[in-house]
């Protein structure tokens, strides 16, 4: 289990002309299919939790509180709070447990499920559909600076996307990761003291208005 912290970026004209300037090597291209899953109320996004299959791969992110221990500047601070942190679990077990905890409503009012039952069984079995599913193309780039990646992502409805990404270890030094993000971004040229909106926020608000709404309201986006 990793915590991913990540800051999103807006792609300019620019963007490929100055990673190959800051000696960005390019690891490779792929396409994949995206769905994500919820219960028709909402429960887990409502709790910013999301559910993910990609290439019948399972992950499940949730939210990884801010440690208010952390010694930070004014700087910092600002730096931090471009960026997101998710804890990801990508265990099935584990990750049928944990929905199943915030579900369990559902889950008392059907029939208990082992972890071996297959996919569209233990979906229905706790009433989960698919919200959202979205083609994204990606390219993948390295940097001299270890463990930090980037990534340019091309969604299927019309969403261009920077991604800079670092896996911390469960336990790991978080404050360290945001340090690299940060001056990953000082060399790509990044301002402004806003969050750029990741692919789910721009799907939702375009096919899904009173979702994104909701998880407006709740102040998960």
């Amino acid at each position: 289990m990793s915590v991913e912290v990540e800051r999103k970026f807006l792609c300019s004209a620019d963007t490929l002309k100055t990673l190959e300037e800051i000696g960005a090597v390019c690891v490779g291209q792929r396409q994949f299919l995206d769905q994500y899953f919820d219960t028709p109320k909402f429960d887990l996004t409502l709790k910013d939790m999301w559910l993910r299959n990609r290439k019948g791969c399972w992950e499940l992110k949730c939210p990884t509180p801010v440690d208010r221990t952390e010694e930070t500047s004014g700087e910092q601070s600002k730096a931090a709070a471009l960026c997101t942190r998710y804890k990801e679990i990508t265990n099935l077990p584990e990750i049928q447990t944990r929905v199943r905890e915030v579900v369990k409503d559902v889950c008392e009012r059907r029939e208990t499920s082992s972890s071996q039952e297959d996919e569209e069984s233990w979906l229905s079995k706790i009433n989960l559909v698919c919200f959202a599913a979205f083609t994204t193309v990606r390219r993948s780039f390295t940097l001299e600076e270890e463990g930090v990646q980037i990534d340019l992502d091309q969604a299927d409805f019309g969403y261009h996307v920077g991604e800079i990404e670092v896996l911390v270890p469960e336990g790991g030094d978080v404050q360290s990761a945001l340090e690299k993000i940060e001056r990953t971004a000082r060399k790509l040229g990044l301002t402004g003291d806003q969050r750029v909106e990741g692919k789910m926020n721009v799907y939702l608000k375009r096919n899904h208005p009173e979702h994104y709404a909701k998880l407006l309201s709740e102040h998960v986006l």
